[in-house]
């Protein structure tokens, strides 16, 4: 007797099982947390920006600030900029303490960094004045930074010994320029020099050293970048 292969078909009016109803595509989970990360990263992004956009009252410095030089209301003035993640590192509008002095020289027009502030007791540097021997660059003004060169008087008259430098960084606070019949070769200079050097400087000016003063060519690759308020940094995203 041999097995049939054949599959009995169901009875004739037989009930079939019931399909289930697949839920719809927007009741599926799956579907639902997929429209939440896109919302909340759309929401994510405009937060960002907004945020890098926001405008902040900071200071700036209205004319060239000198290591050591007391600063006040009139030398700094209220900006409104974007700064972004870089706020941190700029005086606000109302930070500015009482009897804080310039730490580093801080250009005309440049965002005052709270590194380059501080309490007078922070500052190494006071100001002498020198005449130079030579006439100064044009270029050479507020700010700039020179070389102080010394000749000390030899043993005979008129003779001198070979020039040294005897400061190699001082910062021009004011350059005075003598007119007149009366006036003799030359430049006076209000210099902003190391405390440590002051002793030396006075010391050449009373021996009858000729003093001369040479713009320092290196100054510009090391001294600190400044920051102009129309070139203030802005949050990522706000390029």
């Amino acid at each position: 007797m041999t097995r049939s292969n054949r599959t009995l078909a169901p009875a004739r009016g037989a009930a079939r099982p019931a399909r289930r109803a697949r839920p719809a595509f927007w009741a599926d989970a799956r579907f639902v947390i997929g429209v939440v990360l896109v919302a909340a990263s759309i929401a994510g992004v405009w937060f960002v920006v907004a945020a890098a956009r926001q405008t902040v009252p900071v200071l700036t410095a209205t004319t060239t600030l000198v290591p050591g030089q007391t600063i006040t209301s009139a030398d700094v003035a209220v900006v409104e900029v974007a700064l972004g993640q870089a706020l941190p590192a700029y005086l606000a509008a109302d930070q500015l303490g009482q009897g804080e002095v310039a730490l580093r020289t801080i250009e005309a027009g440049e965002l005052v960094p709270r590194a380059g502030v501080g309490d007078a007791s922070l500052s190494d540097r006071t100001a002498v004045v020198v005449r130079s021997s030579i006439d100064v660059p044009a270029d050479v003004e507020r700010g700039a930074t020179v070389e102080l060169w010394e000749s000390r008087p030899a043993g005979a008259p008129g003779a001198f010994d070979p020039p040294r430098v005897l400061v190699a960084d001082a910062v021009v606070a004011d350059v005075i320029e003598e007119e007149g019949v009366m006036a003799s070769g030359g430049a006076a200079l209000e210099l902003v020099i190391d405390r440590r050097r002051v002793a030396e400087v006075l010391g050449a000016i009373a021996a009858g050293s000729v003093l001369s003063a040479v713009p320092n060519a290196g100054a510009a690759a090391t001294a600190p970048a400044s920051t102009p308020a129309s070139e203030a940094p802005a949050g990522e995203g706000d390029e």
